[in-house]
């Protein structure tokens, strides 16, 4: 197992737009991505105004807690809690809505599997942009993801969390409503659109950073080798995946000594990444063998045999996440991808293998060449050749996403 580079608490595992940093130049840096997000109003065609708006709302999300001009320009969205029962079951969630108290559209905002889950303080800076854009937001209390375990339930947490919002017309007027999900929470979001008593009443989906087929994302977060185009390619995966795939196997062992010692392996790294676990992972019986056989390898040639040595039920619950193997054609909503060329969690290829099983008509892709890693922004200062010619057109890239996203609100 290699080490994990860092504490759960401190990943950037949330959502991209939501943990966003300008590294230099920060007052220059979105002045000019306001210039540049306004340039697509003459450029493109775009509404002026929504691209002005669009302009602030990723200025804001760059700004994350700190002032930014959409901070200046609208009041401070409050943010309450909310209890909903959805055929008996009974839910959790947060709700953030514009200052003013008109939402012009609905959104359930799902983040990945991070330890502070809802209240993790990025998620509640970007839905606190997402509520000054115009949208009431609403972030459900996912029960697995605080302790870093991905499970088919989650699906119908995302779904009954929709239903609970358009079941309210003041949240979302006319009907406008959709979901915005990072990560490994793309999978479930779309397995929760496609479910027949939401499936109508989903208009869109955003999706950061997210999978089409979740064992292709395994071999790629332990191995760090992904195909596209007939041709293999490999990077270094970031050793969170690896922790949320331990974490998420730990559930599925019958022993409870074999969950121990792998909660040992994950405490020790996290104190000294060049700890070694050859001890711990002696002692090990034959399915915490299986699953530390699997996070340790690097061949991409053993992968298949060594995951399907992986306990039969957690095989299960991987294949009912996929969504290779789903109709996708039965989406009603329309999908806007956002995906980093340089994601070391998840390849981008997986975006691109999700746009073409929903359709291309109905799902926009916006590949982000540098910018964008797998759930953070980052730009270098405004000064800078690496600025100007390589991450201006991402600029342009992530406005256009922004844009697309702010015209599912009605125009009121």
């Amino acid at each position: 197992m290699h080490p994990i580079r860092r504490s759960a608490e401190q990943a950037g595992y949330v959502g991209a737009l939501s943990s966003a940093v300008a590294k230099g130049g920060r007052r220059h840096s979105l002045a000019l991505w306001v210039f540049v997000v306004f340039g697509l109003a003459a450029l493109t065609g775009c509404s002026p105004p929504r691209a002005y708006e669009s302009a602030l709302a990723l200025a804001d999300t760059v700004a994350g807690e700190t002032p930014s001009r959409l901070k200046a320009k609208t009041p401070a969205p409050p943010r309450a809690p909310v209890a909903y029962r959805v055929d008996g079951r009974q839910r959790a969630a947060d709700l953030y809505l514009p200052g003013d108290g008109k939402p012009r559209a609905g959104l359930v905002l799902v983040t990945g599997a991070v330890p502070q889950g809802k209240d993790d303080p990025r998620i509640v800076a970007f839905a606190q942009t997402l509520a000054r854009a115009g949208f009431a937001v609403l972030v459900p209390e996912m029960a697995g993801f605080r302790d870093l375990r991905i499970h088919p339930r989650d699906a119908r947490e995302v779904a009954d969390a929709f239903a609970y919002l358009v079941s309210r017309p003041e949240l979302a007027p006319e009907g406008r409503a959709g979901m915005a999900a990072f990560s490994y929470a793309v999978g479930p979001a779309v397995l929760a659109a496609l479910e027949p008593d939401i499936r109508e009443r989903v208009r869109f989906i955003v999706g950061v950073g997210g999978y089409h087929d979740l064992t292709r994302a395994a071999r790629f977060v332990t191995t760090g080798w992904f195909e596209h185009e007939g041709r293999w390619q490999a990077i270094a995966p970031d050793e969170y995946g690896q922790l949320v795939l331990v974490r998420s196997a730990m559930a599925y062992l019958a022993s409870a000594r074999d969950r121990a010692l792998l909660e040992a392996m994950i405490e020790r790294r996290l104190k000294d990444r060049a700890a070694r676990l050859d001890d711990l992972a002696a002692q090990l019986g034959g399915e915490g063998q299986a699953v530390y056989a699997l996070v340790t390898n690097r061949d991409r040639d053993r992968f298949p045999a060594l995951f399907d040595a992986l306990p039969a039920n957690m095989k299960r619950d991987i294949a009912a996440l996929s969504l290779a193997d789903k109709d996708l054609t039965r989406l009603k909503a329309r999908l806007i991808l956002v995906h980093g060329r340089n994601d070391n969690l998840i390849p981008y290829p997986e975006t691109l293998a999700l746009s073409n099983a929903v359709g291309r008509e109905r799902a926009r892709v916006f590949l982000i060449h540098r910018i964008l890693g797998h759930v953070d922004l980052s730009l270098a200062h405004v000064v800078s050749w690496q600025f100007w010619s390589e991450e201006m057109p991402d600029a342009w890239r992530m406005g256009r996403a922004t844009y697309v996203l702010l015209s599912e609100r009605s125009d009121e």
